[in-house]
This record gives C-alpha cells, structure tokens and sequence, in this order.
C-alpha cells in the first residue's frame, strides 16, 4: 500500500517563538489545495528522508495554503531538526492529502487545552468554533512567553477573552488551575487536549476525576511512550491472504519485520500516535502500546499500530 502524495512548495518559513517555526505550503502550481477540517494533520516528507506528521493551524476554510508549526525537539529522531535546518524557502517537498482524528463534535460547550506545540491543532479549533458562534474557552500552557508560538495572533484574535495563557515561569495566580476549569461538567460539554504526554495525562486524569464523561474527552498525542528495554519477546504474524508466517524478534517491530520480508505498510509517526499504519487483526491478542485508540477500542483487540504495538499471544493474524 503506498501513500499518495502532493507536492507543495514552501512559500513562508517563519520564526513563531523560541525554537519554533511554521511552514507555509502552497501548491506548485497555483491551484487549490485539498479541504480539511479544524484538527487535521499532513505527513511530510523531509529532505532527510524522513517523514513525519503535523497539525494543520490556519483558517480550515483556507484552500490556498497550509500552515505547520515545528518544535525543534531536544529529544529529535531527525525529523524536527530537518524542518529547521534543511527545508528552505522557495524548496519544494512531498505531502500526504490531511487526515483528521482529532475532530470537533457538537456540543454545547468546548474546552480547548493546549500544551506547547500541542497549540497547533487546538488554535485551529478555536478559530473555527469562534467562526462558527459556539461556546468555548481555551487554555494554552507554555515555559515562558517567548516559547509561546502564535501568541500574537491569539492575542489579535476577536476571542481573546476567551483564551487564558499559562507560563510556567509566571507568576502564581496565572498558572492552570485544571480542576477549577474542568468542575462541574455539563453532559453537553467537550474537551480537547493536545501537547506533551505528562501535561495531557494531567489534564485528562483532572477531568476524569471531576466527572468527565470518557465519550466527551478528545485528545491528540504527538509522541509515543518508550517501553521499558528488556520487555519485548518475539511472536509470530501470519498474513490472511497468502498464509504466510513471518517472525518478530524482540528487538524489530512488526512493520519492520513485514518490510523485511518485502509486504509494505504506510508508517509515519512510527510511535502509535497518527493511526497511518493501522492493521485489521484478525485473530490472536495485540499488545497494545499506542496512544492512538481508546480503551475500548482497544479491549476489542480487532485492530493495532504495527509501527509500535506487538503482540500478548505467540500468534497474530493480520488482515494483509
């Protein structure tokens, strides 16, 4: 299964706060880019050969543009460094048509949360449910205000009252207050939390004790959780179509495992964030390790990330 990728060229390269810039694609040739909805993501090809995935943060009506806001992560398998250092103005690179799991639903009230470069979906959201006349409020998060990304332009926004910002180097009383903002749920209210692993577990536990319903509680991931060395064993996939049985080492993925043996799954976050290589199993148990499903869509154990997640029997069937 191949991806099908568009080329965009990168008209703007902006810097938006201390170790974050933005992307602006537009089409080679002048011509409309494929509509998207607040919450979406594109892959991206890097120079390095890389690719990786990011949040789309402009206007959702727009169809002249994307827009992308890229941390350069300390902690960096290749691709963040890549967008700073190697992609240039005026360079032309490979992307996949959007994608959205991370999607707005009705509701009578939303909750944005924000945390550092988690903005970028989230500030989407805002605008489009500012357009739109909904209820909301957001809440953004960030180490100082010069590692605020798009600080500017909330703060120009005509939904600036409805946005708190949160500095960790600031003063006390601006600092979040999750259980004061998440109190007293109504049924009709959502939640929508993206950033770091430890701020979104915070934010999500918070509301989950404050009586969250789990079906009103939305969340996007951008890095996976490392497992802890020494956990893994080796199993087995077998492949519906041909029955054909391929081997997982402990220390080799499924995906590589299949790569290995010449059967292609599209990857691209490569740690169980993005749901790009998502594989129907057809018998056997995963183990799941990804950030993707629910709890519940995992207890069915009828689908997995082969990029991360492996296997609690010594058999899976994959429908491939």
């Amino acid at each position: 299964m191949n991806r099908a990728w568009l080329e965009v060229k990168v008209a703007k390269k902006t810097v938006e706060a201390v170790d974050v810039v933005s992307l602006e694609l537009v089409s080679t040739d002048d011509s409309a880019l494929p509509p998207f909805s607040a919450g979406s993501h594109i892959d991206v090809e890097l120079p390095n050969g890389l690719v990786r995935q990011y949040s789309l943060c402009n206007d959702a009506t727009e169809t002249h543009r994307y827009l992308i806001g890229v941390l350069l992560d300390a902690g960096t398998r290749g691709g963040s460094k890549s967008v700073h250092h190697d992609v240039a103005v005026g360079s032309t690179i490979r992307i996949s048509e959007p994608r959205n799991h991370f999607q707005l639903v009705a509701a009578e009230r939303s909750i944005l949360f924000a945390g550092g470069i988690g903005v970028t979906p989230i500030l989407c959201m805002a605008e489009r449910l500012a357009s739109s006349g909904a209820e909301f409020e957001m809440h953004y998060c960030a180490r100082s205000r010069e590692r605020t990304a798009f600080a500017g332009r909330l703060e120009a926004s005509a939904f600036v009252p409805r946005v708190a910002l949160h500095f960790d180097d600031g003063l006390q009383s601006q600092r979040l207050d999750a259980e004061t903002a998440l109190a007293a749920p109504a049924s009709g209210a959502h939640l929508y939390v993206c950033g770091p692993t430890g701020f979104m577990d915070h934010v999500m536990k918070t509301a989950r004790e404050q009586g969250w319903l789990e079906e009103n509680i939305h969340f996007e991931y951008f890095a996976g959780q490392t497992q802890a060395e020494g956990a893994n064993t080796g199993f087995q996939v077998k492949i519906a179509s041909s029955g054909r049985v391929i081997a997982v080492a402990a220390d080799q993925s499924v995906v590589a495992a299949l790569n290995a043996h010449g059967i292609e799954v599209p990857v691209s976050c490569e740690q169980g964030v993005c749901g790009t290589c998502v594989t129907r199993v057809l018998d056997g148990v995963p183990d799941h390790r990804d950030m993707y499903f629910t709890e519940a869509e995992k207890i069915k154990n009828d689908q997995m990330t082969v990029c991360c997640s492996r296997a609690r029997s010594p058999l899976l069937v994959l429908d491939l």
